[in-house]
């Protein structure tokens, strides 16, 4: 896992809202895919920092915190 400026790994347009934020504006993810990572930063922060992990950390992190999870 990397600290890196969100920008310099990637344009804007590359970035996009996880689903899995709400729509109330104040809890916002937003990933990149960047080839053999994936960049993941606070979509309120569009120049800050933002982190990079591997493909299958982030596969697995998504599968193990799935809604049905968050849910119960």
């Amino acid at each position: 896992m990397a600290d890196n400026n969100s920008l310099s790994l990637a344009p804007r347009a590359a970035w996009f809202k996880s689903s899995y934020s709400g729509d109330s504006g104040n809890a916002c993810v937003e990933v990149a895919d960047l080839g053999k990572v994936i960049g993941v930063r606070d979509s309120k922060e569009e120049n800050g920092p933002a982190l990079t992990v591997s493909r299958a950390a982030f596969y697995g992190f998504v599968d193990h915190f799935g809604m049905s999870r968050l849910d119960a």
